[in-house]
């Protein structure tokens, strides 16, 4: 089949954050599937009329109670990999944000529990989010 006769594919944008306290990253155990059970990034689709960054904070906060700024996120990268969510085309922006080693996370939205892991611990993670946080892992060591 040709390009010109294949169907239109959807293509669903979310946001996803690496959210680094003391060497530890927050994870969340999903609590819907798919992926119901396993660690995860905090993360979510972006709402009409927002940005990426704007939906990449807000997820956080509802997903584990910790607020950041927006402007404190930084990009780092865009994951589009075809077959990165068992659910459809999933492109995702994942941000990186260091919190105060005093930042508490709780629960809630679509979250069953949340844990800190250190960096070189958070394996085996839902979607592709394993290689989002040893990214992760590889920017904040590199010298700037």
């Amino acid at each position: 089949m040709s390009t010109e006769e294949r169907e239109p594919e959807t293509i669903r944008y979310t946001a996803d954050v690496v959210c680094v306290r003391n060497g530890a990253v927050l994870l969340i155990e999903r609590g819907w599937p798919p992926h119901k059970g396993r660690l995860a990034l905090p993360g979510g689709h972006v709402d009409p009329g927002e940005t990426s960054r704007t939906a990449a904070a807000r997820e956080l906060l509802e997903e584990t109670g910790v607020h950041v700024d927006p402007r404190d996120l930084t990009l780092l990268g865009v994951y589009d990999t075809p077959g990165r969510d068992p659910r459809g085309r999933y492109v995702t922006a994942a941000y990186l944000v260091t919190v105060p080693d005093d930042t508490t996370a709780e629960a809630g939205d679509d979250a069953a529990a949340v844990r800190w892991t250190p960096l070189g611990n958070a394996r085996d993670l839902a979607f592709d989010h394993t290689d989002i946080v040893t990214n992760a892992r590889y920017r904040q060591n590199a010298p700037f």
